[in-house]
C-alpha cells in the first residue's frame, strides 16, 4: 500500500490505477478505524478493481467545543489495518492541500442538513459536504463508499452528488456492530467501562420502537417510550429520537412508507448515534 500525502502524487497514482481501464472505489475515513470501515474496504473490493481510502480529520465538521482535538488519531495502526485489508493508495492530505485558501465552507447541505444532527450540531454537515465535494475531486473515484450508521451524512452526501451531477456511484454498507448491539464507531473509545455497558440501552430502545411501530403502535407512543428508556439507562441530555422518512428525512406520523428511526444522546462526554429501518406497517 502506498502512502500518500502530495496532490501531484496522487493524481499520477489514480491516473496508473485506470490506465488500464482499471476502476477505483473510495472509502473515505477520519481515522480510528475499525471493523465498520473494513467492511466499508470490503465493499469497495466488491465493487471496483481497486480501492483508495483516506484519513483526514476535517475540521470544517467540527463545532466550537466539539472534540476535534481529543478525537482519536492512530495513523500507524490504521495503516496497517488498511494495508491488511487490500487497500492499495492511503490518502493522508493536511489541511492545507484540502483547504489551501483557509477553511471556508463552499458547499451547503441544505435543508437536508438543518434538521437533526444538523440542528444539534449547526453547519456539520455543510463541513461534511465540503469535504467530501473535495476529496472526490482529487481522488476521482468512480464508487465511494459510506456506513448507514451515519444515515443523514449520507443522505447529504447522496444530494450533493446529485446536485452537482459528479460521476461517483455512492454505495451505503450497514450498520456494522459488536455482540451487544451496540454501532462500531470511532468515539466508543471515549466510553468508560460503565458508560460502555449503557450503551447497549441505545440499539435496545430503537430496536423496540421499530418492531412496535412496525406491529401497529402510534409512533408517537413508540418513541416516548424509547426516550424513557435512554433515559432511565443514563442518556442526558437527549437529543433527539425521531421517525423519518428514509428518503427524504421528512417527519412522519404514520408508518405507511419506508422511514428510519434516529437517535443521537449522550452518555457523559460521548454523543451517541444510532438509527434503524422501520419496515411500513401491513396491518
Amino acid at each position: 500500500m502506498r502512502i500518500i500525502s502530495g496532490k501531484d502524487e496522487l493524481r499520477a497514482a489514480v491516473a496508473a490505477l485506470k490506465a488500464d481501464g482499471g476502476t477505483v472505489a473510495f472509502v473515505p475515513t477520519m481515522g480510528a478505524l475499525h471493523a465498520g470501515h473494513m467492511a466499508l474496504v470490503e465493499e469497495g473490493r466488491r465493487r471496483a478493481r481497486h480501492v483508495i481510502a483516506s484519513i483526514f480529520v476535517n475540521p470544517t465538521q467540527f463545532g466550537a467545543g466539539e472534540d476535534l482535538d481529543r478525537y482519536p488519531r492512530r495513523e500507524a495502526s490504521d495503516a496497517q489495518m488498511l494495508d491488511a485489508a487490500g487497500v492499495e493508495i492511503l490518502w493522508t492530505p493536511d489541511v492545507a492541500t484540502i483547504y489551501p485558501d483557509g477553511p471556508a465552507i463552499s458547499v451547503r447541505a441544505g435543508a437536508l442538513g438543518a434538521e437533526l444532527d444538523g440542528a444539534a450540531r449547526p453547519g456539520h454537515f455543510d463541513g461534511v459536504a465540503t469535504v467530501v465535494a473535495r476529496l472526490f475531486g482529487q481522488v476521482e473515484p468512480d464508487t465511494a463508499v459510506f456506513g448507514e450508521k451515519d444515515f443523514q451524512q449520507l443522505l447529504v452526501i447522496r444530494q450533493m452528488v446529485r446536485e452537482r451531477a459528479l460521476p461517483v456511484e455512492i454505495v451505503a454498507v450497514p450498520t456494522q456492530r459488536d455482540a451487544d448491539g451496540v454501532a462500531l464507531s470511532s468515539r466508543n473509545l471515549y466510553l468508560s467501562p460503565e458508560d460502555r455497558r449503557a450503551a447497549r440501552a441505545l440499539p435496545r430502545a430503537l430496536g423496540e420502537a421499530s418492531q412496535a411501530i412496525a406491529d401497529g403502535a402510534a409512533p408517537a407512543e413508540a418513541l416516548a417510550r424509547a426516550r424513557e428508556a435512554l433515559a432511565r439507562a443514563g442518556f442526558d441530555p437527549i437529543d433527539y429520537v425521531e421517525l423519518r422518512d428514509a428518503g427524504t428525512l421528512a417527519p412522519v406520523e404514520r408508518a405507511e412508507r419506508p422511514a428510519r428511526l434516529l437517535a443521537a444522546a449522550w452518555l457523559g462526554t460521548t454523543r451517541l448515534i444510532d438509527n434503524l429501518a422501520v419496515a411500513p406497517h401491513s396491518g
